[in-house]
């Protein structure tokens, strides 16, 4: 796979999951431009992706364009040394209005005062987290088979998939997320998702074989499914088969290069491969993602040796 310098406006799009005329835009706006000269045109860099992420993830939050760029124009003013301050914009707590630059860890206001971070625990799991919507509260299937009297469609299979993403974190409602996933996959056999969180089910559960057959199937589905090439990966290192395992990470990295566990997973596996400059830059870059992720303390201390 070839070493990718930009972004395309389309590629942006995609990975991004936003109009092409959004980012337009933006660009146009002066708000996110493409920084990577290629040829004739411009492209988006890496840390462009990462920006437009930022921004996204405040709008996402409630924030208005006007709020942005006025949080923007006085970190420009106050801390003129920092580039690109829009890859670290947050809000400071869920449901304030307050945007602070995160910068080595800390929060810091547009006024330039240092602020408590209030949600600064990380928790780390041996497998990369299954893919996920937003679910409802877990109910026992128990009391109705069919779910709440959910009938055998193929639409009802992600109301099954949503029981099962609501019910797979606790080990007292295991085997009920393993019928939910299994239901969801009987209603719709082609459902990428439920078979990689049914494999992650699994997995966790030391069933390594059976895992790898439900990560697999879901790649049969979908080649590019970002959580089934990692766990698959996962697995496959776990097997000692690190040149197959680095080119599914790869497949996810390709498929979302914003996934800050891709990173770093393809970091730790090119320091196992003696790939150290390979993996510098994959520490690099989940740093630009993730500055004070549970990772953070790790890449800082790989990057400084």
């Amino acid at each position: 796979m070839r070493a990718v310098r930009g972004y395309s406006l389309g590629d942006a799009a995609r990975i991004l999951k936003v109009s092409r005329g959004r980012l337009d835009h933006w660009r146009r706006t002066n708000l996110v431009r493409p920084s990577v000269e290629a040829g004739a045109r411009s492209e988006y860099g890496f840390g462009d992706l990462v920006s437009l992420r930022s921004l996204l993830g405040l709008l996402d939050r409630g924030l208005s364009m006007s709020q942005i760029r006025r949080s923007l124009e006085l970190f420009k003013q106050t801390m003129p040394e920092v580039e690109q301050p829009m890859r670290t914009l947050r809000v400071w707590t869920e449901g304030s209005e307050r945007v602070v630059l995160n910068r080595g860890g800390k929060l810091i206001e547009p006024s330039g005062q240092i602020v408590i971070d209030f949600d600064e625990t990380h928790e780390h799991q041996d497998l990369r987290a299954p893919a996920r919507l937003v679910v409802a509260e877990p109910q026992s299937l128990n009391s109705d088979p069919l779910g709440v009297g959910l009938r055998h469609t193929k639409g009802d299979a992600r109301k099954w998939f949503e029981r099962g993403c609501g019910l797979d974190s606790r080990a007292s409602t295991y085997a009920d997320a393993v019928e939910a996933y299994l239901r969801a996959i009987e209603l719709d056999p082609e459902f990428a998702d439920a078979h990689c969180n049914l494999g992650s089910l699994y997995f966790n559960r030391n069933r390594r074989a059976t895992a790898k057959v439900c990560f697999e199937r879901a790649l049969q589905i979908d080649a590019d499914h970002v959580e089934a090439n990692l766990n698959l990966a996962i697995v496959l290192e776990d097997e000692g088969r690190d040149r197959k395992a680095l080119s599914h990470y790869k497949r996810a990295l390709a498929a979302d290069p914003l996934c800050a566990d891709t990173q770093v997973s393809l970091a730790l596996l090119y320091e196992k491969l003696g790939l150290q400059r390979k993996a510098f830059s994959h520490w690099r870059r989940y740093l630009q993602l993730d500055p004070a992720g549970p990772w953070s303390d790790v890449a800082r201390m790989r990057l400084e040796n």
